[in-house]
C-alpha cells in the first residue's frame, strides 16, 4: 500500500535520533518551554534568517496572534486568498473581522496581485498571503500594494517552511509570518504547533506576550492573551527533522521533477507551475485534471491515494454565506450554463469584477498525488503508465 505521507518510514530512518531526544525531554521535567523549545526557536531562525523565531500551539493560533499584535479590530477587512484551507479566513472571522477573498493565479495558484488590488477599501487593514501548496506568493507586488495603501502584511507560510523566492527563504516577507508544524507539513512534529517570525522588536514582545497569556511576569497579565506554547516534546522532534530537513527538500524537489515529467506528457493533466524564481516545499504535488472524475478513477484502479486540496473555493464555505452575496452570485452565474454570457454586458461586466475565475476553476480540477522525501514516485508513475 502506498501511503499519502509516508510518515512512518520516515521515523524510521531517525529512529534513534528521536529516540534519545524524546526522553532528554521526559528525563528533563520541561515539559513545556524549556530549554529544547528555546533551542528550536534559535535553530528556526537561522534557518530563515529572521530576527525573531517565536513557537506557539498550532498554525492556526499563529495567525490569530498575528492579528492580535497587528491589531485588527470587528469591521475591519482583511483580504485573503479565495482558494486555500480556512485558517486564514476563519481567524479574521472570528475576531469580528471581515475576509475579503481574492481571486488566484490560474497557473501557479497563488493569490492575484490584481485581484488584491481590486479588493483594497476604505475599511482594508491588512492581507494575508498564501504560500500555497510549498511555493511563495508573489511578495515584491504584494508588499509594494501593502506599502502604497498602508496595509500590513501576513505570510501565511504553512505549507512552505524551506522554500524561497529569488533566494530569500520563506518566512521573512510579512510584518508577521507563520508557519505550521502540523504532523502533514513538510517539517512537522508529532501533533499540533506553530511558529511566528518578525523582523521588528515590537511585534515580537507583543506575540510572546499575547501567547502567555498576556503575561511577561507570572500572575500580572498586562492583557487578556490566550495560551498558545509549543510542547517541548514536539520542539524535540522537530530539531530532530530539521537537522535532515535541507537533504528532505532535495527529495522532494527530485520526486516533483519526476512527476512532472510525466505529467507534462499526459494531456489533459496540468501540474500547479512553480514561478521564476520560486523553489517550493511540495507540500502537495498538485495537478489540474480537465476530466477529474476519470482521472481519480484511474488513480483508484492504480492503488494511488490522493486527496482534493481544496474542493471548493472558501466564498462558498457554509460559514461565509450570510455576509458574502456577490461572490456567490457571480460564480454561479459565470458557471454552466453561462448565464452570465446572456447579461447585458454592463451588468455582467459588474458581476464579473466579484467573481473568482480562476479559484472557482481551480476548486473543480486540483487533484493531490503522494509527496514526502520517502514516497516511491517511480513506483506510483509505474502505475499509472498502465492506467494513462
Amino acid at each position: 500500500m502506498i501511503p499519502f505521507i509516508n510518515v512512518r518510514a520516515q521515523r524510521e530512518a531517525y529512529l534513534s535520533e528521536f529516540k534519545q531526544a524524546e526522553q532528554e525531554v521526559l528525563d528533563s521535567g520541561y515539559f513545556i518551554g524549556g530549554p529544547q523549545v528555546h533551542a528550536l526557536e534559535s535553530e528556526l531562525a537561522e534557518f530563515t534568517g529572521a530576527k525573531h523565531a517565536i513557537t506557539c500551539g498550532s498554525g492556526t493560533d499563529a495567525l490569530t496572534i498575528a492579528l492580535t499584535a497587528l491589531g485588527l479590530e470587528p469591521g475591519d477587512e482583511v483580504i485573503v486568498p479565495d482558494f486555500t484551507f480556512i485558517a486564514p479566513a476563519e481567524c479574521v472571522m472570528r475576531m469580528g473581522g471581515v475576509p475579503v477573498f481574492a481571486d488566484i493565479n490560474a497557473e501557479t495558484l497563488q493569490v492575484s496581485t490584481e485581484s488584491i488590488e481590486a479588493r483594497i477599501s476604505d475599511k482594508t487593514r491588512g492581507i494575508i498571503a498564501v504560500n500555497l501548496f510549498g511555493q511563495c506568493a508573489p511578495y515584491a507586488e504584494i508588499k509594494n500594494i501593502a506599502k502604497s495603501h498602508g496595509l500590513w502584511l501576513i505570510e501565511d507560510s504553512a505549507q512552505a517552511f524551506g522554500a524561497t523566492q529569488n533566494s530569500t527563504p520563506a518566512c521573512t516577507f510579512g510584518d508577521i509570518s507563520i508557519t505550521s508544524f502540523y504532523p502533514a507539513k513538510p517539517l512537522g512534529c508529532y501533533g499540533d504547533g506553530g511558529a511566528l517570525f518578525t523582523a521588528s522588536d515590537e511585534l515580537a514582545q507583543k506575540i510572546r506576550l499575547i501567547a502567555n497569556h498576556g503575561s511577561q511576569t507570572r500572575y500580572i497579565h498586562e492583557i487578556c492573551g490566550m495560551n498558545s506554547r509549543l510542547d517541548a516534546i514536539q520542539a524535540a522532534v522537530l530539531r530532530v527533522k530539521l537537522r535532515h530537513f535541507k537533504d528532505e527538500l532535495k527529495m522532494r524537489r527530485e520526486n516533483a521533477r519526476k512527476y512532472n515529467e510525466f505529467f507534462n506528457a499526459v494531456p489533459g493533466i496540468t501540474p500547479q507551475e512553480i514561478a521564476n524564481g520560486n523553489t517550493s516545499t511540495y507540500a502537495q504535488y498538485t495537478v489540474l485534471a480537465d476530466d477529474r472524475e476519470t482521472f481519480i478513477k484511474k488513480l483508484d484502479k492504480a492503488g494511488i491515494p490522493h486527496c482534493i486540496h481544496y474542493p471548493m473555493p472558501l466564498h462558498e464555505q457554509p460559514c461565509f454565506a450570510n455576509f458574502l452575496p456577490d461572490y456567490n452570485i457571480a460564480s454561479a452565474l459565470y458557471g454552466p450554463p453561462g448565464i452570465i454570457n446572456t447579461l447585458p454586458p454592463n451588468i455582467a461586466d459588474k458581476l464579473l469584477e466579484n467573481a473568482n475565475i480562476h479559484a472557482d476553476r481551480a476548486a473543480e480540477k486540483v487533484v493531490s498525488l503522494p509527496m514526502c522525501a520517502f514516497t516511491d514516485v517511480d513506483e506510483i508513475i509505474a502505475r499509472l503508465k498502465k492506467e494513462m
